[in-house]
């Protein structure tokens, strides 16, 4: 039986040698939670595609086979398996088998439906693969779709303005395809401090083992950094790893990306290239501190 020190995960994301983004920002992420991270590309980009004109793409979807195969037969195993941008169909079905082989009652798996954001599919999501990503929902333990990727597995309309009891029965619908645990981001909501209306976003989660719906909420801060949802759920993952609780693992992640958009807001520089992750990294070595989070 190998003895294994420190918690390994299997990252199945794509590779943007520039921006802060999939593998670039999840390996420092978790490396700096004491967690390693066995990448697996699905494809190898020049830089992301969020807010870049052009860009250099390589498709490995026909070397993934190939790829777990040395991995089978290493006979390795693993603490958690995270999926996230995944750009066909076949991907999809590559990770489901991974899955179905390496996973188990021992190892986390955590799928990031990556499809979409502000109402919009990504342009180069299709129908057919929002359709195959609700099978691979269906073998996770835990998915955390934004709000516009929940609206899309669920068939449902984006809206600007949603209340918690309508999430939690979005939250519902989701666990019943399969995962214990689902974490929607970037729920709209609003807050009133005495005749002050502020927009809040939300991430509201429902753990079904624990029958229990949890919400955390941050002010809206105006602006947009490709890569944020890669880092938090790197964060949850990490921590639930360390032993942390649900909540306590979901309000590591708001207050850690909340902390990394307000350190990057004051900078003059391109938002494309993702928050300042560099100058953060060593909060994730701190004691957790509560923060906001509650139950609904």
């Amino acid at each position: 039986m190998e003895q294994r020190v420190i918690k390994r995960v299997a990252a199945i994301h794509d590779l943007s040698g520039f921006g802060r983004a999939s593998l670039t920002a999840i390996i420092p992420t978790l490396s700096s939670m004491g967690v390693q991270v066995c990448p697996l590309p699905t494809a190898i980009l020049s830089n992301h595609t969020g807010g870049f004109d052009h860009y250099s793409f390589v498709d490995l979807t026909d070397t993934m086979e190939e790829y777990i195969d040395h991995w089978k037969r290493l006979n390795l195993t693993f603490d958690c398996i995270y999926s996230g941008f995944l750009g066909s169909v076949r991907q999809i079905e590559i990770v489901a088998g991974f899955l179905d082989h390496f996973g188990g009652e021992d190892t986390l798996a955590v799928v990031d439906p990556v499809m979409g954001d502000n109402g919009r599919l990504y342009s180069s999501m299709k129908p057919e693969i929002t359709e195959e990503m609700k099978k691979l929902v269906g073998k996770a333990d835990i998915i955390t779709p934004n709000f516009t990727e929940a609206a899309f597995l669920l068939g449902e309309p984006y809206r600007e303005e949603i209340t918690d009891e309508e999430v939690k029965a979005w939250l519902l619908r989701l666990s019943e395809m399969g995962p214990r645990t689902v974490i929607i981001t970037s729920v709209p909501g609003r807050r009133v401090t005495g005749r002050v209306q502020s927009e809040d976003t939300n991430v509201i989660a429902y753990d079904r083992p624990g029958n229990a719906f949890w919400k955390v909420g941050c002010r809206y801060i105006p602006a947009f950094y490709p890569g944020t949802g890669d880092t938090f759920t790197s964060v949850i993952i990490g921590s639930l790893l360390q032993g942390d609780s649900l909540p306590v693992a979901i309000d590591r992640g708001v207050q850690f990306i909340s902390q990394c958009i307000k350190a990057s807001y004051g900078f003059d520089y391109p938002r494309r290239e993702g928050v300042l992750l560099e100058k953060e990294l060593d909060i994730l070595k701190m004691p957790a501190i509560m923060g906001s989070f509650e139950m609904l």
